[in-house]
């Protein structure tokens, strides 16, 4: 089960700015209910200063989707439209307190629908607009291989997994998933210099962790008689205590370096060092 901030729940119970603005001067729709997620952005922009001065959202989609937008909604009235313009999806993340890495994709589509409605205003056209049907990779979502190597590039990700995090892409009957890894890997060798993550807050970072022990390391331990138990994150430094027949194991060593710690590496953060409480 994903952790939630308070925040995140709060903009999800209680949303703001929920409906449509009638004359909106500017719309931004993206996604699609076929493909399971969708959210129409309205906005009132005042022609004078250029300054947004009503927001509005309809989604269709997952209570992460919601919260996205009301936050996207409560971020940029009274801002310019500049100053919208470079609210990023870790932007939206960041304001709700952090998202699970598999809600990911809520907090893009906030950010494209908002770009979206900037172009709407601008008379641009809408991005992805010249795209059909061959630029598609993941069909089950409509995700674009122009997508896919945007969140690849800003984001520095480097497995499928991670993508399916963002976009969706591979989140269906996964038959695409060769297609993002190539196209992940065209990506980062075409870098002057490899695309490094941005930097996690120690809290997303814990919260990445409880996640990747509850769902792909106390399993396997479990399955021998053993468990482990989170007790401190400090960086890249993370405490936990082994249990059951794992305390008691002479190569409780190994469990750590080549189970827990490679496990974290691999999922989490490749920095992260395990050490057991003393």
């Amino acid at each position: 089960m994903w952790n939630y901030s308070q925040k995140m729940m709060d903009h999800f119970l209680n949303p703001r700015n929920a409906g449509e603005i009638p004359d909106a001067d500017a719309v931004g729709q993206v996604g699609s209910i076929v493909c399971g997620d969708s959210l129409k952005l309205t906005l009132k922009i005042d022609r004078a200063t250029g300054r947004i001065t009503d927001a509005k959202f309809l989604t269709f989609g997952c209570g992460s989707a919601i919260a996205s937008a009301s936050a996207l909604t409560e971020m940029i009235k009274g801002k310019t439209l500049d100053e919208a313009s470079k609210i990023t999806d870790e932007d939206i993340a960041r304001y709700l307190d952090g998202l699970p890495p598999e809600k990911m994709h809520c907090s893009v589509m906030g950010a494209d629908a908002l770009r979206a409605a900037i172009a709407a205003y601008r008379g641009e056209p809408p991005p992805e607009s010249q795209l059909d049907e061959k630029d598609i990779v993941c069909h089950c979502f409509g995700i674009t291989r122009q997508k896919i190597e945007k969140v690849v590039r800003e984001h520095g990700l480097t497995t499928v997994e991670q993508v399916t995090q963002y976009t969706k892409a591979g989140g269906g009957c996964g038959k695409c998933k060769g297609k993002i890894a190539d196209i992940i890997a065209t990506v980062r060798a075409g870098s002057a210099a490899p695309a490094r993550p941005k930097r996690m807050t120690n809290i997303e970072r814990m919260r990445r962790i409880e996640e990747a022990i509850a769902r792909e390391i106390r399993p396997a331990l479990q399955a021998e008689g053993g468990d482990v138990e989170l007790i401190d994150v400090e960086g890249p430094r993370v405490t936990v205590g082994l249990r059951g027949r794992c305390a008691e194991c002479k190569a409780a060593d190994v469990t750590l370096s080549k189970v827990v710690e490679a496990r974290l590496r691999e999922l989490v953060d490749p920095e992260i060092v395990v050490v057991e409480e003393n």
